[in-house]
């Protein structure tokens, strides 16, 4: 059996799968599901969490783990034979990024559901990565969050200001429409057996409150292979709408950058932009989608020696959007230039704070080594996101407040009144908190390039 498990075979498969689909662009594949086999399955299973928070059956990793091999065969033969019964997903609710009240659904599945839709994901992204434009940088092999955003201060910044349009799809992920992503789907995806095992996974049901229900529409967030799905709708919904139909009929440049359901659009031309902000909405209701009217704005993001004269004429001022947690605005760089910037969005900043604050009170009684190590941890990884060039005054605001956070909570843990900041002192030379270094610096990486 240890030969039937070579990785290097699941990633031959994988490599032809691509290549064809690369070669074959508008091709439709009829013969997929002979691909995966145990060892396919065995590389799922490996690329799956394995303490992640258990689905329905309450089974974790580790209890799949026991009888591994053999539950992946049943797992084979069931998905194959068309027997496999996709169980309904666990619906918890999580904060709602850019939000200290409002909450996301998220539908958790089981761990065997988990192997088995990364399993299809692994057959889906070789083809799909050979379609996907470079607009698209969300839950894509190879892509991040920070490629997007260095996507649009390029972008911004070779058009030397503009517009930009901060769109907001309403309850994307509860809204796909099943036909249209059918539609869709077998346009490069013909095999019966993958497109039984989608149309299981989007009728499975949602458990919540000990009942079931059957969504008519939606993906839920949480499942593995939703983020593709919610892509792959978008692709076509989207990504080469804009590219193909909207950019030529543009007097002028324009871009596009989307990370899953959250985009943007920048324009040299207010003309260009107020015409794509009125034909989107209904390009959207042809697909089930609704744009948010309170929530997508046209924002004039003219550079700060345009705006001075835009200002003068009685238009106005140059404006900001958030993306992917940052505030992008115009300023001017040390040597006077007039660049794009980002700080910490403020939503994310309180979010954060209020995080730290509700660790520190629920953990104030551990020892000090131990709430230091978590503190450092959760330090590093704000910085390690937020940790970009320019952003230096929000990380540093950042650690100042959260260490006033820590020595607060201290002090009420102290049976003789508050800790005095000469004491705290003393104990952040014993145990000092991270400095805020911008990990993702363009200096940094030019020192050592």
């Amino acid at each position: 059996m240890a030969g039937a498990l070579k990785p290097v075979d699941v990633s031959t498969k994988r490599q032809r799968i691509a290549e064809l689909a690369r070669k074959s662009p508008e091709m439709g594949f009829t013969s997929l599901a002979h691909h995966i086999d145990v060892a396919w399955l065995h590389q799922a299973y490996q690329r799956t969490r394995k303490d992640g928070a258990p689905g329905v059956d309450g089974q974790t990793g580790e209890d799949y783990a026991a009888n591994l091999m053999g539950n992946l065969r049943l797992l084979l033969d069931r998905a194959k034979s068309g027997t496999y019964v996709a169980p309904p997903v666990r619906r918890t609710y999580i904060p709602k990024a850019g939000s200290a009240t409002e909450t996301r659904p998220l539908g958790i599945p089981t761990f065997e559901d988990k192997v088995l839709q990364r399993a299809v994901v692994m057959v889906l992204e070789a083809i799909y990565e050979q379609d996907f434009l470079d607009c698209s940088y969300g839950f894509r092999p190879g892509r991040s969050a920070h490629q997007a955003l260095d996507a649009i201060w390029r972008q911004a910044m070779d058009m030397r200001g503009g517009w930009i349009l901060d769109v907001d799809i309403r309850k994307f992920f509860d809204t796909i429409d099943h036909g249209h992503l059918r539609e869709f789907l077998k346009r490069r995806v013909r095999d019966g057996v993958l497109l039984r095992l989608i149309g299981k996974w989007l009728n499975a049901g949602v458990v919540e409150d000990g009942c079931v229900t059957h969504p008519e529409s939606g993906s839920p967030q949480g499942g593995v292979v939703s983020p593709l799905l919610a892509n792959l709708f978008l692709h076509y919904v989207l990504d080469e709408w804009f590219e193909r139909e909207v950019k030529p009929r543009l007097r002028g440049r324009a871009f596009l950058v989307r990370y899953a359901d959250d985009f943007v659009m920048g324009f040299t031309h207010g003309s260009d932009a107020r015409r794509v902000l009125e034909v989107l909405p209904k390009r959207f209701a042809k697909y089930g989608l609704t744009v948010h009217p309170d929530k997508t704005r046209l924002v004039p993001f003219e550079r700060p020696d345009r705006a001075a004269r835009e200002v003068g004429s009685g238009e106005q001022a140059p404006g900001t959007f958030d993306f992917l947690g940052f505030t992008h605005f115009w300023s001017r760089s040390l040597r006077g230039n007039p660049v794009v910037k980002r700080r910490t969005a403020r939503s994310r900043l309180s979010r954060g704070l209020a995080a730290i604050a509700e660790w520190c009170r629920q953990n104030r009684h551990l020892p000090l080594e131990e709430q230091h190590h978590t503190l450092s941890q959760k330090l590093r990884g704000h910085f390690a996101y937020y940790g970009i060039t320019g952003n230096s005054t929000a990380l540093s605001l950042f650690r100042r407040l959260a260490t006033h956070i820590w020595r607060r909570w201290l002090s009420r843990q102290r049976r003789d009144g508050a800790m005095t900041w000469t004491d705290f002192a003393r104990l952040l030379e014993r145990y000092p908190l991270p400095p805020p270094i911008p990990i993702h610096s363009t200096y940094r990486r030019a020192a050592s390039s």
